[in-house]
């Protein structure tokens, strides 16, 4: 009987045609070498002499390597300053983002009260609210905190949660098994012991992903740096970036080099964390 049944799927197991998937892999190799090309350039264009730019064309290969771009772009500027702001504006949200839009999620999911589904629906309304819509208010609400030209602007409403990371989290933790609440709850434990000794470890894929996401949105955030920052101070590098290229943009390889410095961390995050990532945020969905 097990013979019969094994033939007959052997029989019914014909061999995918060829043509489709040629023509997928064909399609992926054309599409990546699209999206891939500007950063190639970029790369090349880093390390080229002035002149080497124009007579380039769309090649991809310095005719002169010039490596000296690198040091003399970030020399042209306060790079290190501009770094350090740059550093606090993206880690200290990092940190702030994934233990706010943790603790909130956790309450949405375990602790049931009168209104949390009606409260929640608020939370993820916000989403539909372009920034543009608030950054009025919030500008006018930290001027008359006296936090203009500061890197608080930018930090502060990081502790308040983010309604997107919010509902990852919610999600994350609905899937977990009511025993855990219940046997912490028997055990005497409170609600935020709960959350930092039992929801919080078993939360890592999610908190990779979080923590990848907001580290590249907050290095690359340029509009909030450009609405509250004003002086070398506190610029960050982004601003540095749209400064230098008013000073010197005519000078592309300088520009470029400068460009790939700045960007390079959130492509090395990416190129590591990318797992984490699909596997955070897919792992949200799966009942």
């Amino acid at each position: 009987m097990s013979a019969s049944a094994g033939a007959v799927r052997a029989e019914g197991a014909r061999p995918r045609p060829l043509g489709p998937r040629v023509f997928a892999v064909t399609l992926l190799v054309v599409g990546s070498v699209v999206f891939v090309y500007p950063f190639l350039w970029m790369i090349a264009t880093a390390l080229r002499t002035q002149a080497g730019v124009s007579q380039a064309g769309v090649s991809l290969w310095p005719v002169q390597w010039q490596w000296s771009n690198f040091s003399d772009g970030l020399g042209s500027f306060p790079f290190w300053t501009y770094l350090r702001n740059s550093l606090l504006s993206t880690l200290v949200p990092v940190v702030a983002v994934v233990f706010s839009s943790s603790l909130i999620g956790f309450a949405f999911a375990r602790i049931r009260v009168r209104g949390s589904g009606v409260l929640f629906a608020i939370v993820l309304s916000t989403m539909l609210l372009p920034g543009e819509v608030t950054i009025v208010p919030q500008f006018i609400l930290f001027k008359n905190l006296d936090m203009i030209d500061t890197l608080w602007p930018i930090i502060v409403p990081t502790f308040f949660g983010s309604s997107f990371f919010i509902f990852l989290y919610r999600q994350f933790y609905l899937r977990l098994p009511d025993a855990l609440t219940d046997a912490a709850l028997i055990d005497g434990a409170g609600w935020f012991r709960i959350w930092f000794s039992i929801y919080l470890p078993l939360s890592r894929p999610i908190v990779i992903a979080t923590a990848v996401l907001q580290f590249m949105s907050y290095w690359n955030n340029f509009f909030q740096a450009a609405i509250y920052l004003s002086t070398d101070r506190w610029k960050t590098l982004p601003l540095a970036l749209a400064g230098f290229q008013s000073v010197h943009g005519t000078d592309t390889p300088l520009l470029m080099a400068t460009t790939l410095v700045v960007t390079f961390p959130c492509v090395l995050l990416f190129f590591f964390a990318q797992r984490h990532i699909i596997g955070g945020i897919s792992f949200t969905g799966i009942k």
